[in-house]
């Protein structure tokens, strides 16, 4: 039997306006910690993941965390970024368009004010490939396994993320899956026998991240 794989599907880089973790220093971070699939999911760009890719020596995903008019949306397999701002159904067809994956971050997390309004996760659900069955930055555990009960009633794929903000994140989280052929639908096919490893990341992550987008700020 093949060895397992080691993956997280959600990723930021210094070029989200919260993080503070260089592509470079990323890529150090996973090798280290054993992962051999990560997509990297910056708000609302794919500058972060292409980069990433260009020097990683492990298999990346293109991804991208964008903000719609209804609440974040991720989407995987990207060839170019999604504008921010768009309805959360025109966000999911041009994703689809380019062959992507879609997937919901942190759907029933209520401390996080992007998280996706329940009308708008009601409109995509038949679209919605993947849920983030357990995300390490969720405040409250409640919301991790609203977000399981949410992919069992409607067979949906669920993942084990990091939603690594800083390099230290990285690797305590993730999804272990049989090795797939890099394509979207092996990837939907992996994930079926997929096993998650979640371990919360505690609150004080948050603080890191409003530091990170305050020091932007200050231009420092």
């Amino acid at each position: 039997m093949p060895e397992l794989l080691r993956a997280d599907f959600h990723i930021h880089t210094v070029y989200s306006p919260d993080s503070c973790t260089s592509p470079a220093a990323l890529v150090r971070r996973c090798v280290k910690m054993g992962l051999g699939c990560i997509a990297v999911t910056d708000h609302n760009t794919i500058k972060g993941a292409l980069e990433v890719a260009r020097i990683a020596p492990f298999r990346v995903i293109i991804g991208e965390e964008v903000r719609t008019a209804g609440g974040e949306i991720i989407g995987l397999f990207l060839s170019e970024a999604v504008p921010r701002g768009l309805s959360p159904l025109e966000t999911v067809k041009r994703i689809k368009a380019q062959g992507g994956l879609i997937a919901i971050p942190h759907p029933f997390d209520r401390v996080r004010r992007s998280v996706i309004r329940p009308e708008a996760l009601a409109e995509v659900l038949p679209q919605v490939d993947i849920v983030e069955g357990f995300n390490a930055r969720n405040t409250f555990q409640r919301a991790n396994a609203q977000a399981l009960e949410l992919a069992r009633q409607h067979n949906l794929i669920a993942t084990a993320v990091s939603d690594a903000h800083h390099v230290l994140e990285v690797g305590r989280t993730y999804t272990e899956l049989p090795p797939f052929d890099g394509t979207p639908a092996g990837l939907r096919e992996a994930l079926r026998a997929a096993h998650l490893v979640g371990r919360p990341a505690g609150p004080l992550v948050h603080l890191i991240s409003t530091w990170n987008k305050l020091r932007r700020r200050l231009g420092r």
